[in-house]
């Protein structure tokens, strides 16, 4: 299985769903997203993002949402996500 369908389904798991539901969620948000294919396997896309560190995904996201460069910005471990300039390290981390 695809690195990037074990990381969500350990996710789920975490939340409390079942393996069996908890792959069934991962594997059709997955193909909607394009990060797998109609056969289960990774997609150019889906490998790029299963070898990206929380840190690189975090700031992929900001430059998606944002603009700019992953240069720009900053990671906040504390609740996973990017930003430029100071990092406020008071935030409580996301569950």
């Amino acid at each position: 299985m695809p690195k990037i369908v074990e990381r969500l389904v350990s996710k789920l798991e975490a939340k409390g769903i079942n393996k069996s539901s908890a792959y069934a969620i991962a594997i059709s948000q997955m193909k909607k997203s394009g990060n797998i294919d109609s056969k289960g396997k990774a997609t150019s896309k889906g490998v790029a993002i299963g070898n990206m560190t929380p840190a690189e995904r975090a700031k992929d996201r900001a430059v998606k949402s944002n603009g700019g460069k992953v240069s720009d910005y900053k990671y906040n471990g504390k609740n996973n996500t990017a930003v430029k300039g100071v990092i406020n390290t008071k935030v409580k981390p996301r569950k």
